[in-house]
């Protein structure tokens, strides 16, 4: 119990001590020193507590009773702050202010009701929370590191934004004991306060540049969280004055099943697909990219959209069987779907990763729908693998544009010559989004399994499968066309002899350490982690035992064959590959080698090689349009037939 209290109020602290530094070099150190704490924080906690079960806590009455009032207070305070920020909103964002007093008032109508529900445990433990943990406190930490020199040559090249390094760290590790909090609270009215916590943070982080475009994208990501915040605390809402289940507690809200607590959770989850970016709540992570590199690794990798879909599995078990969640795995598979098209257009690589991570994602809601056991195991290990390698793409994509001046993926051509150590990073963080040997590859494998056994409805799981099946086709596309990047021959030399800054070099590298340990120790991962989650499940009689069972020969066989995919890059950092520059013929005198030839009335053309987009076939703006309405009319489904 004192653990979980040490590790929400450890990163609040921090943040004050480092937003008093007196200079940025202490400044650094107490950012260095914090974030190395949280990570050692954690790492222990889950060492104390693995193979003990599910833990829940109780206190003291006076001092339930104190953040009962602490609690209240906050959430108030959360609002005020809000809406003096939406002092710079423009007309068409008058919602936002609307949708702000609409949730207080929800939640102090819950607060302050003649009678509520009691809280017996506001705090707990399971291995699921601990697996969160880990990624929050490690990920988050080694986001933090790479932040310290990055943010330095941030401003070095942004004269004209303002340098508010001290409020930024602040407002990171402000995020990440909000993000602890999120993770071990059992009460909810504690668990939406950290929830908003987060929001606010995102908000204030993608404004962080000043710009008119970084403020519209902040109050847009702020809009669409706020959404998800009003049914958040409607749902609370029901819970106090509705019929059936009175509870405010995580744990009974699941364990009461789908005939007591469909409702809530269908609102819950709409509060889920919002904070992770499912479509149409999708624009605001896009909009994110704004933002420096390290606040788009933070939001989109270990954090903020991983706290949606860590509620939605929370809740899944409610969802088994239902036709709510059904719905909810279309909500999915369409913006998994749509969003795996997108991301073939796209040449920016903070643009792929976004779309790439709001499609992982919803390959995870996917898996909350299904509610069964199988689909859970891929689920976790889902989150697992995306957390360690979609934060290092971030943050090598970060350190790469400082390097070469670019993040056009174009660009990148031959950065195994160029910068081997930069292309070697970049390529096991790809090889872990799509071909762990125990990640994604497998995690698909059982999510095929876990559909098709759906029963629901005739027909949902094979649609589910034809969903994931054609949406898995583009991921291999766009990841693969970025690999080819990397390695292919450049046309003429282009070295960068920038040294790589310590802090980065040691976030990037322990980032990639932690994809290959994650992948060599899957089953590892799976019996500590994963397994004693869904058993517990079980053993409650909320989901169905069966576990996915693939041969093991299977196994062996794509670690064999995806290992030998993984010495590559440390091949191309251990042994850099020489530049050979090759003359060819090119329909006239060359010019420069072979990157340029003499053609038709002497004039001098540039030979350019370009990946293929398919921006002839995929709309970005048409695909986004349509898959929105979609989706908001199948939330609008979950909810009416939820009530149903």
């Amino acid at each position: 119990m004192y653990s979980i209290g040490l590790l929400i109020l450890f990163p609040l602290l921090a943040g004050l001590a480092i937003a008093r530094a007196p200079d940025s070099t202490i400044r650094a150190q107490r950012v260095r020193w914090s974030a190395g704490a949280i990570a050692v924080a954690t790492i222990l906690l889950t060492l104390l507590h693995l193979g003990l079960g599910p833990e829940f806590y109780s206190i003291p009455g006076w001092l339930h009773s104190t953040l009962d009032h602490f609690f209240m207070l906050a959430g108030v305070a959360l609002a005020l702050v809000l809406l003096y920020f939406c002092r710079r909103i423009v007309a068409r964002e008058w919602y936002i202010p609307v949708l702000i007093l609409l949730q207080t008032g929800l939640m102090l109508s819950a607060e302050l009701a003649p009678v509520h529900p009691e809280v017996a445990h506001p705090f707990y433990i399971d291995s699921f929370t601990l697996l969160m943990a880990l990624i929050v406190g490690v990920v988050g930490g080694l986001i933090c590191l790479h932040a310290v020199q990055y943010m330095r040559d941030y401003h070095a090249h942004e004269h004209a934004v303002a340098d508010r390094q001290p409020a930024f760290y602040f407002v990171i590790f402000l995020f990440l004991a909000a993000m602890f909090g999120i993770v071990f609270t059992n009460h909810l009215t504690w668990l939406f306060v950290f929830w908003e916590v987060t929001t606010l943070c995102s908000f204030w982080l993608i404004s962080y540049s000043g710009t008119d475009e970084a403020i519209r994208n902040g109050f847009r990501a702020l809009g669409l969280n706020l959404i998800g915040g009003v049914t958040f605390a409607a749902a609370i809402a029901w819970l106090t004055y509705g019929p059936g289940l009175h509870t405010w507690e995580l744990d009974r809200l699941v364990a009461a099943g789908s005939a007591l607590a469909l409702i809530p959770a269908a609102l819950i989850a709409v509060a889920g697909l919002a904070k992770s970016a499912q479509l149409p709540f999708s624009s605001w992570l896009l909009g994110a990219m704004v933002a420096p590199t390290p606040i788009s690794a933070l939001l989109h990798s270990s954090t903020m959209v991983k706290a949606g879909v860590f509620l939605l599995v929370k809740l899944s078990p409610v969802f088994y069987g239902t036709f709510a969640g059904l719905l909810l795995s279309l909500i999915g598979g369409v913006t998994f779907l749509v969003t795996s098209l997108v991301a073939v257009n796209q040449r920016n690589a903070k643009r792929v990763l976004a779309y790439s991570t709001i499609a992982n994602l919803g390959l995870i809601v996917m898996c909350a729908g299904v509610g069964t056991a199988a689909a859970m195991w891929a689920a976790i290990l889902l989150i697992l693998f995306h957390a360690v390698a979609k934060a290092l793409l971030f943050l090598a994509v970060g350190t790469t544009e400082h390097l070469i001046g670019s993040r056009d993926i174009e660009d990148m051509e031959g950065m195994v010559y160029r910068r081997p150590e930069m292309a070697a990073m970049l390529l096991v963080g790809i090889l872990g989004m799509f071909l762990a040997p125990f990640g994604m590859l497998l995690s698909k494998y059982t999510t095929f399994q876990a559909f098709l056994n759906m029963g629901v409805m005739p027909g949902d799981g094979l649609m589910l499968a034809a969903i994931l099946a054609f949406g898995s086709a583009p991921t291999l596309f766009f990841w693969s066309k970025w690999m080819g990047k990397l390695v292919a021959m450049p046309r003429r030399p282009q070295p960068s002899t920038e040294p790589i800054a310590r802090d980065e070099l040691l976030a990037l590298g322990a980032l990639t350490v932690i994809t290959y340990v994650a992948c060599a120790l899957f089953p590892l991962a799976d019996k500590v982690f994963v397994i004693p989650y869904t058993h517990y499940l079980a053993v409650l009689g909320l989901i169905p035992d069966v576990q996915a069972v693939i041969p093991w020969e299977t196994v062996w066989l794509m670690t064999l064959m995806l290992g030998v995919l993984f010495v590559l890059p440390l091949l191309f950092w251990w042994r850099p590959p020489r530049f050979a520059e090759v003359s060819g013929y090119l329909s006239g005198a060359n010019v420069d080698g072979s990157a340029s030839y003499r053609g038709a009335m002497g004039a001098e053309r540039m030979v350019e090689s370009r990946g293929y987009y398919m921006t002839g076939f995929f709309h970005e703006t048409t695909l986004l349009r349509y898959g929105g309405l979609g989706a908001a009319a199948l939330i609008a489904l979950m909810i009416g037939g939820a009530a149903l």
